[in-house]
């Protein structure tokens, strides 16, 4: 498991990840959830990111983030068409990574105070 140094305590930041966990502050995450500055949505419905829908996204615009990071669990892994429409209808920026990528680069973009989510998959 890699950590990073918390170096705010006024926003959630991811402390260490695993393949199938995620640490954001003092929660552990074992399943898909949706992690922004001041809100964390750990009880999201979607499971897989081949499946995923642009309902599915519907809590996740609800933050009216700038960028939205798409941590898809060991591998890369592209979600389907629709959902990247979605993103590019609302002119909100969709970077998919893997979950350690998506996890720094989170860390860095909120304590940069930019309007950012990432939405994690563990596995």
């Amino acid at each position: 498991m890699k950590f990073t140094l918390d170096a705010r305590d006024d926003i959630n930041l991811i402390r260490g990840y695993s393949q199938g966990e995620v640490r954001i502050g003092e929660h552990v995450q074992h399943a898909p959830c949706i992690v922004a500055a001041e809100r964390l949505i750990l009880d999201w419905s979607a499971h897989d990111v081949a499946a995923l829908t642009p309902a599915d996204l519907a809590p996740v615009f609800e933050l009216q983030p700038d960028v939205v990071l798409l941590g898809t669990g060991a591998k890369q892994t592209f979600p389907p068409g629709e959902v990247r429409q979605a993103f590019a209808a609302r002119n909100v920026g969709l970077e998919v990574m893997d979950l350690g990528a998506a996890c720094r680069t989170y860390n860095i973009l909120v304590q940069e105070e930019r309007r950012v989510a990432a939405v994690l998959f563990v596995r």
